[in-house]
């Protein structure tokens, strides 16, 4: 690496991904941009991560390996901004996969658009195994407002952004008591800053799949549920600063993504009365769940209750 400081700064938290961040490193040194740092940052793993991200930064100076006591995820990654030296930083979780062409684009992308702080791109979803299961994240791209960020995340995962570090002086980093929804939050806090300038910033994506997202294959409902709570505190912080959108939003929002967690329960074979919880509550939150979106509030409904049903002669 050169005496100055490079243009992007990868930011990879690693917590006992041994498994997979070989993979993850590799997909990041295969890249056709190559002006770049590689920050990794160990997050207290018992495994063997922190030696073999170590093994990777004596082969390749662009690589930085930090190691620290367990924080957290969020704490993991405001601590990498810190430390970050590019004017554009990328977020890569340590299990997924980038497409070679990923940071070019990206570049690109934030060249031809001034006002453009966060980019992204399409996911295609992969198995643990690294298969993809054919599906494609489906998520508006352009034109996005404050209020799409509490309906959904369209950005999908934290390895899909790319953002301008100057935004993190601006608004702040990531919630560090948020393990979930933090992402969300953040993007919506951004939107947020500066909605009434004549120029104001702008997040929006990509029509390209650029990365392979790993599916988790754990699908415990107390999972579902603290994912719940992650939403609720996203909108209790929301609510802060934006507390207009938040009251026009909130029962619309709330039934959305009720109704992804009903659809998560039944995608992960958990028991009928886990999805029938979220469907019933996302209804009862606002019945024009059936007006958005209404064949995969329909398809959702008939397959949890459907389920539910046939639990009965089993």
């Amino acid at each position: 690496m050169s005496d100055r400081d490079p243009t992007v700064s990868v930011i990879m938290p690693a917590y006992n991904a041994a498994r997979f961040i070989d993979q993850t490193i590799e997909s990041v040194l295969q890249q056709t941009f190559t002006d770049c740092e590689l920050l990794i940052v160990d997050d207290g793993s018992t495994d063997r991560t922190l030696e073999i991200a170590n093994e990777y930064a004596f082969r390749d100076r662009r690589i930085q390996v930090i190691s620290q006591a367990n924080q957290g995820v969020s704490a993991t990654r405001n601590h990498a901004v810190r430390l970050a030296k590019g004017n554009l930083l990328a977020f890569l979780d340590a299990d997924d996969i980038w497409r070679p062409d990923k940071l070019a684009a990206h570049v690109e992308h934030f060249a031809t658009n001034p006002n453009l702080v966060v980019s992204f791109a399409r996911v295609e979803f992969i198995s643990l195994e690294g298969s993809s299961v054919g599906q494609i994240s489906t998520s508006r791209l352009i034109n996005l407002k404050p209020e799409d960020f509490l309906y959904e995340n369209p950005t999908t995962t934290m390895s899909n952004l790319i953002a301008r570090a100057e935004v993190f002086s601006l608004v702040g980093g990531f919630a560090e008591d948020m393990s979930y929804s933090e992402d969300l939050e953040w993007l919506f806090r951004v939107m947020c800053h500066n909605r009434k300038e004549s120029s104001p910033w702008q997040i929006e994506g990509l029509d390209r799949i650029l990365i392979y997202y790993r599916a988790s294959p754990s699908g415990l409902s107390a999972s579902l549920y603290r994912m719940e709570a992650g939403w609720d505190l996203l909108i209790d912080r929301a609510r802060a600063y934006a507390p207009e959108i938040v009251k026009k939003h909130y029962s619309l929002a709330r039934a959305i993504h009720l109704r992804y967690l009903a659809r998560r329960a039944f995608r992960l074979n958990l028991l009928p009365k886990v999805g029938l919880d979220f469907i019933n509550r996302a209804i009862a939150s606002d019945w024009r769940i059936f007006f958005r979106e209404p064949h995969r509030t329909l398809l959702t409904l008939l397959a949890t209750y459907g389920r539910f049903l046939l639990s009965f002669f089993k």
